[in-house]
């Protein structure tokens, strides 16, 4: 058994701050294992690449270990269908992701999420990013976080986050 413990999680934000792309893995699994489990610390500022899992299918499961994150799910032409905030002690603990779903995580404070996903990881079929937003680390991706983030912010202050 491998614990999931307060200094690992720590430890994993602490190497997010310090990361150039703001965010730090620790994987549970190989890459040829049918799940895929592992954490991600995520610090404010850092971009995830709006995406999918399909071709193959895959289902995906987060959950908020420590701080504060938003998910947004889009619809296949890139609007906002739905925020989700996730906390720990929130309303909303973690979202499950069906294929063919497009999706990002937005940190809103330094996070850790526990990710489960299904496997084996492909990096050529794993995910399928959105033609409708810019990759990371390209000049727009900074500005179309920013246009994420006020529409999080927007949507919490109105109350229009998603509860469930």
């Amino acid at each position: 058994m491998r614990p999931i413990t307060e200094a690992l999680i720590t430890d994993l934000i602490t190497q997010a701050e310090q990361s150039e792309r703001g965010r730090m893995p620790y994987r549970f699994h190989d890459h040829h294992e049918p799940v895929q489990r592992m954490l991600n610390a995520l610090m404010p500022g850092t971009y995830v690449t709006p995406h999918k899992h399909q071709n193959p299918d895959k289902v995906e499961l987060i959950s908020i270990l420590r701080g504060q994150a938003a998910c947004i799910h889009f619809t296949q032409d890139g609007d906002i269908e739905a925020i989700f905030v996730l906390e720990t002690n929130g309303p909303v603990r973690g979202v499950d992701i069906r294929p063919g779903v497009y999706h990002t995580f937005v940190a809103l404070t330094p996070c850790a999420v526990l990710e489960i996903i299904q496997g084996p990881y492909e990096a050529a079929t794993h995910k399928q990013f959105a033609s409708w937003a810019p990759l990371e680390g390209t000049p727009e991706a900074l500005s179309y976080l920013g246009k994420l983030e006020s529409r999080i912010k927007a949507a919490i202050k109105t109350g229009a986050v998603k509860q469930g």
